[in-house]
């Protein structure tokens, strides 16, 4: 079967010489001759059927397809590159690589991943986040760390935490909220990709939201800065929006009102027997630090 994937040797050539703005220094970099140089970037040219650069008397610059080409070439290099050190390099033993949702890094990891580094000295955690499905598909991570549906990101997982939903606002604007039904009377931000939002709130507020008017954030970090900009009401989704609410300055708008998500956040991986031995040690410390903060 054919295939369209150039040389990896193309491909560095190209990204040397991309980023560098010439097949000179290019060459140096990579310890080859400048003529080597030319030679594989003609190749992955006719390869690819473009021209990727136009060439001057002292420098390359990129054509538009070039330019179009170089972050995909750069992201996957990346990609190799973290796994090859992941899985193989002198690091393996004590490197983890989490791939984990924003808000949950930014509001339960970040309280306790410095005890864990504490008890494990030499241990060293590459974090990287994202909300979308593809911002999980990019990168090498020995676990993520998701937000629903775990069988969309890998075969195994263990469930880590729910959430409680319910309204919060800068406290001039939650003064102003003295019955559920007050809430329509303001914009009502939603984040359009959980399971969990307002519908679900008014149902059990016994409001109707038929005359509610909806705004849409991409993530509870928008939705809460949204909210302190006063361009509406967002949902908190304790504990994990906890220090994000404090940071926006916003308090609930009806105390004591509280509605159990339907989503959970999720620890995924391919096997658990395959883990290898930092991640086996996350895995552990993860589930019994959440569970002893009396989060489910």
């Amino acid at each position: 079967m054919s295939t369209r994937i150039p040389s990896l040797n193309w491909l560095r050539v190209f990204e040397a010489a991309a980023r560098t703005e010439s097949f000179a220094r290019a060459a140096e970099q990579l310890h080859m001759s400048p003529a080597a140089v030319s030679q594989q970037v003609k190749s992955l040219e006719e390869r690819v059927g473009a021209p990727l650069f136009v060439r001057g008397a002292h420098a390359v610059k990129l054509t538009e397809a070039g330019r179009a080409y170089l972050a995909p070439v750069q992201q996957s290099l990346m990609t190799l590159e973290e796994a090859t050190e992941g899985l193989f390099g002198q690091s393996r033993e004590q490197g983890l690589y989490v791939h984990c949702v924003l808000i949950f890094a930014h509001g339960i990891l970040t309280r306790g991943l410095g005890d864990f580094e504490a008890a494990n000295p030499g241990l060293s955690v590459v974090l990287n986040t994202g909300n979308s499905a593809v911002d999980f598909q990019q990168g090498y991570s020995d676990l993520k760390i998701i937000f629903g549906n775990p069988h969309a990101f890998g075969a195994e997982s263990d469930r880590i935490m729910g959430e409680w939903l319910f309204p919060v606002a800068p406290p001039d604007v939650a003064a102003q909220i003295k019955q559920p039904g007050d809430l329509l009377s303001h914009p009502l931000i939603e984040v359009g990709t959980h399971r969990s939002g307002w519908r679900q709130m008014l149902e059990e507020v016994k409001v109707r939201p038929g005359s509610g008017r909806m705004v849409f954030a991409d993530s509870s970090v928008m939705a809460m800065a949204m909210a302190r900009a006063g361009r509406g009401i967002a949902l908190a989704r304790a504990p994990a929006s906890d220090s994000e609410m404090t940071g926006a300055g916003l308090v609930p708008c009806l105390e004591g009102v509280r509605v159990r998500g339907s989503q959970a956040y999720h620890l995924v991986y391919d096997d658990l027997r395959a883990l290898r031995p930092p991640a086996k040690k996350f895995r552990d410390w993860l589930l019994n630090w959440v569970s002893a903060q009396g989060w489910d």
